[in-house]
């Protein structure tokens, strides 16, 4: 399980710090996107690459936020639970989660197939983009989320196991591969 956890934990860290740096693509986009429609003959183009640019910066950079604890969590109860009981309850609600996770992805996939099937489909808009880029980027992006979550269910596991996997609290910990490589707690 930790090596697991190692691999999945590094790729989607890789990943999401270089998708990260695609809010500046977005925002290249629309600039082009204004100065042309001010100075120059509008571009067709812009406003859907803007939109397929925030979706790959999303569905990319989503297995990162959650290995980052960055993802939005009812605190009601949550907050005040000791770090053996958050693991105990995350273990039961990542299972819905990785569920619902090879449902989206079993869905995409089939979406994506019917993209290639049918010569290529492409947007309804004025420019026509083929679809498949994107339909690839979400597939490729559920996946790693759903490879994400069982690197947490498998943390969980370990820390009820009493493996030192770091705090599970509200701020993120930045683990080193060698920290996953320890010591077994008593």
């Amino acid at each position: 399980m930790k090596a697991y956890v190692r691999f999945v934990d590094r790729a989607n860290r890789t990943i999401g710090r270089v998708i990260m740096y695609g809010i500046f693509l977005m925002m290249a986009i629309l600039l082009y996107s204004s100065v042309s429609k001010t100075f120059f003959v509008p571009s067709l183009w812009t406003l859907e690459m803007a939109q397929f640019a925030m979706v790959a910066y999303y569905i990319l950079g989503g297995p990162y936020a959650m290995q980052m604890g960055a993802n939005v969590r009812m605190d009601l109860l949550y907050g005040e639970w000791t770090d053996r009981r958050k693991s105990q309850v995350d273990v039961l609600t990542v299972l819905f989660l990785i569920v619902y996770l090879a449902f989206l992805l079993w869905g995409g996939w089939d979406s994506l197939m019917y993209s290639f099937q049918y010569g290529g489909e492409r947007s309804s808009s004025a420019w026509r983009p083929y679809i498949w880029p994107i339909k690839t980027i979400m597939v490729v992006g559920i996946l790693l989320m759903l490879l994400q979550s069982i690197s947490e269910l498998f943390k969980d596991i370990l820390r009820l196991r009493g493996h030192d996997m770091g705090p599970k609290d509200d701020e993120p910990v930045h683990m080193a591969p060698e920290d996953l490589e320890g010591g077994h707690r008593g």
